[in-house]
C-alpha cells in the first residue's frame, strides 16, 4: 500500500501503543485533512501534493485505516470519542496550535468538527467536502445498505467477509468520472481481509441514532456549538449524487451557515475530491492560500 502513495509516511503510538499513521508534508502554516469510511489518506494524496509548496499538510489516517494499526477491539475503542483524541494527540505531538485549516470529509467531517468547536482559538479556516457535523435530518431517513450494516449479523459478515462497504463505495462514489478497476483497488487495498476491516464496520456502527448510542451526547454538543465557528473562513464543495450525504445534509449546512462560500455539483458523488479533481482542487487550494 505504501507505494501507492508519493510521499512516505510517519507512525506515532496512540491508545495503547496503537500505531497512527500520518502524512507530514510541506511547511508553513498547517492544513490538516481528515478522511472518512471507507477511504484513508490517499483520498488527500493530489490536494497535499498540490498544497506542499506553500504550506504544511499533515494527513492522517484514523486507526483501523489506511496504514495505520487495525487493532481488535481488545485494543482500541472505536469510537468518535477516541478518534477526536487521537487526532488531538497528533496535533499536540507536532506542535500545530494555531493556525490550522481543516478539511474534511464524511466521517472526518464529525471528527474535525468535535476538535473544531472543542478548540476554535485553534482554527484558522475550513474546507467541507460531503459531510455532517449534526445529528441525521429530520427528513433523511438512515439509507437501507448502512442500517444493514449497523444493526444485523448479515451487515457484519458482508462488510467484513466481503469487503462489501469498502467495494461498494468504490463503486458508486465518483458519478462525474467512475473509478477505474485499478483506481477501486487503491481505495479497498488497505481492507484487504477481516480483521483489516474492523474499522469500516465500527465506523458504521458508531453512527448515533439514539440517546444512548456511545456517540449521540458528543455529536449533540457539536451541532449546538458549531456557531462557534461562525467567523471562521469556509468552504463548502459538494457532490448532490452522494449515496449518503445528500441534499438533506447540504440543506443542514446552508441552514447554519448561509454565508459560506458553497460550489455543487449536480452530478458529483461522494469522492467528491476524486470525483471532480481537476475542477475542486484549484478552488480549495486559491481558498486556503488567499488572505482572509
Amino acid at each position: 500500500m505504501r507505494r501507492l502513495l508519493p510521499f512516505d509516511g510517519n507512525l506515532l503510538p496512540v491508545a495503547d501503543g496503537v500505531r497512527y499513521h500520518y502524512l507530514d508534508e510541506g511547511q508553513g502554516e498547517p492544513v490538516v485533512m481528515l478522511h472518512g469510511n471507507p477511504s484513508w489518506c490517499y483520498y488527500y494524496r493530489h490536494l497535499a501534493l498540490a498544497l506542499r509548496d506553500s504550506h504544511r499538510v499533515i494527513v492522517p489516517d484514523h486507526i483501523g485505516c489506511g496504514l495505520s494499526d487495525k487493532p481488535d477491539d481488545s485494543r482500541y475503542r472505536y469510537t468518535l470519542e477516541q478518534r477526536v483524541a487521537d487526532l488531538e494527540t497528533l496535533l499536540d505531538h507536532l506542535g500545530l496550535h494555531e493556525n490550522i485549516t481543516l478539511v474534511v470529509h464524511d466521517w472526518g467531517g464529525m471528527i474535525g468538527m468535535a476538535f473544531a468547536t472543542r478548540y476554535p482559538e485553534r482554527i484558522k479556516k475550513l474546507v467541507v467536502l460531503n459531510t455532517g457535523a449534526f445529528h441525521l435530518p429530520a427528513t433523511k431517513p438512515l439509507p437501507l445498505a448502512l442500517k444493514i450494516c449497523r444493526e444485523t449479523a448479515l451487515g457484519t459478515f458482508l462488510v467484513r467477509g466481503f469487503n462489501a462497504f469498502s467495494r461498494a463505495a468504490a463503486w458508486v462514489g465518483c458519478k462525474v468520472n467512475p473509478m477505474p478497476a485499478a483506481l477501486r483497488a487503491a481505495y479497498m487495498a488497505p481492507y484487504n481481509n477481516w480483521q483489516n476491516r474492523i474499522a469500516t464496520l465500527r465506523f458504521v456502527q458508531d453512527i448515533p441514532l439514539n440517546p444512548s448510542d456511545p456517540a449521540y451526547q458528543e455529536v449533540s454538543r457539536v451541532a449546538e456549538q458549531l456557531s462557534c465557528l461562525k467567523d471562521k473562513p469556509l468552504m463548502i464543495c459538494w457532490g448532490e449524487k452522494d449515496f449518503v450525504f445528500d441534499h438533506h445534509f447540504l440543506a443542514e449546512w446552508q441552514k447554519r451557515f448561509p454565508d459560506a462560500r458553497y460550489h455543487i455539483w449536480a452530478e458529483g458523488g461522494h469522492y467528491i475530491l476524486e470525483d471532480v479533481r481537476d475542477e475542486i482542487i484549484p478552488l480549495i487550494c486559491q481558498f486556503i492560500r488567499e488572505t482572509p
